[in-house]
């Protein structure tokens, strides 16, 4: 079992949260081959179709016998029934779109790491309050660089990392994290449509090597 803390460290060190989903298992797993080959140690998949939980245990599986230090959560959890599940599947952590303490007292008792979704203050402080180590600001591309920069001194020592249209383009990832952010959750702008339909896994390699590229000069600038 990977701890909270664990899972925490790799996510801040990695800066990057590669998320996405798809129906096609083989496919999937072949996605989390190519960007762990990359250097991604932690991943989330998300809880967007029928073929989630069973994609998830085989991630889950491949995982313990190929890639024994990545981190495999889940994201969309929406209530308790589907973070029990997922927990008991094997998950590493757990994320939310939104803020449900239930879900936060369950996914604590487990001993794993809780990143809900928010979009005010509001929600910040109600998950702050409640044990998020980690708080997903969602949608990012609606709240913006200038939000995270506004609200970052109101929650010290709190981590943030924004999700949603997330750019891999250095002016824009810059920008997230000059403004605080310890790292940024990317979807479609990394694993996209196309990459997935016609598994390029060879341009998903590349875009990986670049984002990492352009974070670390970012990180070090």
């Amino acid at each position: 079992m990977k701890t909270k803390e664990e899972t925490l460290k790799v996510i801040t060190e990695q800066a990057l949260l590669p998320l996405f989903y798809y129906e096609d298992a083989e496919v999937s797993l072949e996605i989390v081959r190519t960007i762990y080959r990359a250097g991604v140690r932690v991943i989330e998949y998300t809880n967007r179709g029928p073929a989630a939980l069973e994609n998830f245990k085989i991630l889950v599986e491949a995982a313990k016998t190929e890639m024994p230090d990545l981190h495999v959560g889940i994201g969309t959890i929406k209530n308790t029934k589907q973070a029990a599940d997922f927990i008991a599947a094997g998950a590493h952590f757990i994320v939310c779109p939104v803020v449900d303490l239930e879900i936060g007292k369950l996914v604590h008792d487990a001993g794993l790491l809780w990143i809900p979704g928010c979009f005010s203050p509001t929600e910040i402080n109600l998950a702050s309050q409640n044990g998020a180590g980690l708080i997903k600001l969602f949608p990012a591309n609606l709240l913006g660089p200038a939000f995270m920069s506004s609200i970052k001194d109101l929650f010290p020592g709190q981590l943030f990392i924004p999700t949603g249209g997330v750019e891999i383009e250095a002016a824009n990832i810059s920008a997230w994290f000059k403004s605080g952010v310890c790292g940024v959750g990317m979807g479609s702008k990394l694993i996209s449509k196309e990459i997935l339909t016609e598994k390029d896994y060879d341009t998903l390699y590349t875009l990986t090597e670049k984002t990492f590229k352009i974070i670390s000069e970012t990180r070090l600038s």
